[in-house]
C-alpha cells in the first residue's frame, strides 16, 4: 500500500469573501476571515481551533496575519502580511497581475514567499471553479463547489485543496483565492 500525503482540505463554511472559516478536515490548520460592516477591510486570522457556533461570539483575541484592503468603490487596494516569511505591504494589483495584456482578468499570477511563481485561473479545468498551479502548469491548489444534487448539513459543502507539497503556503493561497473571488464579483 502507498502512503501518499493527504491534501489540505479547507471547508470555506459559509462561501463569502468577506465573512467565512476554512477549517481543514483534518484538524491542521483554520483560518477566519472577517469584514467589519461599513469597513473596506478584509482580516484573515489563523486560529487555533475549528470553527464552531460559539466562536463567531466571542472576541478573536488575537492579530490578523493578513489584511486586504480594497478600497472604498471595492476597487483594489493593498495586500499587507504580517506573519514572516513575508512581510509588509503591496499594491494587490501588483501582487496579482494579469498572465497576458490583453488576457482575462480571472487569470493571474503572483509570487509567493517561497520564490515560486502561481497562477489562478477561472474555471481552467473541469470541476474546479478556480484553480491554482505553478507556471509549470503543476497543479498545487483548487477550489471545487458542492455538487448542486449532494445534501449538506450546516456547511458549505464548497472545498479549496491545496496539495501537501504546497501547503507551507497555505495563508498566500487562502489571501490570494479571496482577492481573486473580490475581482470576479466585482467585474475587476
Amino acid at each position: 500500500m502507498i502512503k501518499r500525503p493527504l491534501p489540505l482540505t479547507l471547508e470555506d463554511r459559509t462561501s463569502s469573501i468577506t465573512n467565512t472559516d476554512f477549517d481543514d478536515m483534518y484538524d491542521r490548520v483554520f483560518f477566519h476571515v472577517e469584514r467589519q460592516p461599513g469597513r473596506t477591510t478584509t482580516k484573515i486570522y489563523e486560529m487555533n481551533i475549528r470553527a464552531s457556533r460559539h466562536r463567531s461570539t466571542l472576541p478573536l483575541g488575537r492579530d490578523p496575519i493578513i489584511h486586504l484592503d480594497f478600497q472604498e468603490d471595492e476597487s483594489l487596494g493593498t495586500v499587507s502580511f504580517f506573519k514572516p516569511p513575508f512581510t509588509g505591504s503591496i499594491p494587490m494589483a501588483r501582487y496579482l497581475k494579469k498572465t497576458s495584456f490583453f488576457g482575462t482578468s480571472l487569470s493571474r499570477k503572483f509570487m509567493g514567499s517561497d520564490g515560486r511563481e502561481y497562477k489562478w485561473g477561472y474555471r481552467t479545468f473541469t470541476g474546479q471553479e478556480w484553480s491554482c498551479t505553478t507556471m509549470d502548469n503543476i497543479l498545487v491548489a483548487h477550489y471545487d463547489l458542492k455538487h448542486p444534487n449532494i445534501r449538506t448539513y450546516d456547511v458549505s459543502g464548497n472545498n479549496l485543496i491545496i496539495y501537501e507539497a504546497f501547503a507551507h503556503m497555505c495563508a498566500e493561497f487562502v489571501a490570494s483565492f479571496l482577492i481573486m473571488r473580490h475581482i470576479a464579483q466585482y467585474n475587476l
